[in-house]
């Protein structure tokens, strides 16, 4: 069953509009009887069914038609289409039961203490908080500021070491840039200024 095109019956309904195959050959392409196909053909069968294209969903090429087309006793071949599972662990938005929720502006805090370079966007990402928030508790105007507690997010199981180092690295990388942009930018107003 697994070379069956997707909606057989709607793309039966396609291949009868739009090619000159044989009702034998659309019928075993598409798991159906001889006799529905000719249903199809005559407008008894599949009155309300849209037309479904094999060809632009993939299972068919154009080539494939044609071969069949030109010789009767050859059967359609259904393209086959390995589709590629990732294997990555992709970061997946969880529930976050109430007990938890708090432990997120805490952790926010903390690392707005503990390391100052990291820009609020990025701490933003890592918590899973708005960048709203993470600014607001930079400048003390979050509303529950008086009562966050500082916490470790890795402690806390918020998210992992080799993020929070690979946070650290890139945020140490765009001070260097910006250091050596600004460097730069010095000598070129020094060196029109000699002129």
């Amino acid at each position: 069953m697994s070379n069956v095109p997707l909606m057989p019956m709607a793309t039966a309904v396609w291949l009868v509009e739009n090619t000159t195959l044989t009702f034998k050959q659309i019928a075993t392409f598409c798991n159906l009887h001889e006799v529905e196909v000719q249903g199809i053909a005559d407008g008894e069968v599949a009155k309300g069914i849209m037309a479904y294209n094999p060809i632009i969903s993939g299972q068919l090429t154009k080539e494939e038609i044609d071969l069949s087309s030109k010789d009767e006793a050859r059967n359609l071949q259904i393209k086959n289409t390995d589709i590629e599972i990732s294997s990555e662990d992709k970061k997946i938005k969880k529930y976050v039961p109430l007990s938890k929720r708090q432990d997120k502006p805490d952790s926010a805090l903390w690392l707005i203490r503990q390391h100052s370079m990291l820009k609020d966007s990025q701490i933003a990402k890592l918590v899973g908080v708005t960048k709203n928030s993470v600014t607001s508790i930079r400048n003390k105007s979050y509303w529950n500021y008086n009562s966050l507690n500082p916490k470790d997010p890795v402690a806390i199981g918020i998210f992992s070491q080799i993020d929070l180092i690979n946070a650290i690295e890139k945020a140490e990388r765009r001070i260097k840039r910006e250091k050596k942009e600004k460097e730069k930018a010095k000598k070129t107003r020094e060196v029109s200024n000699n002129e």
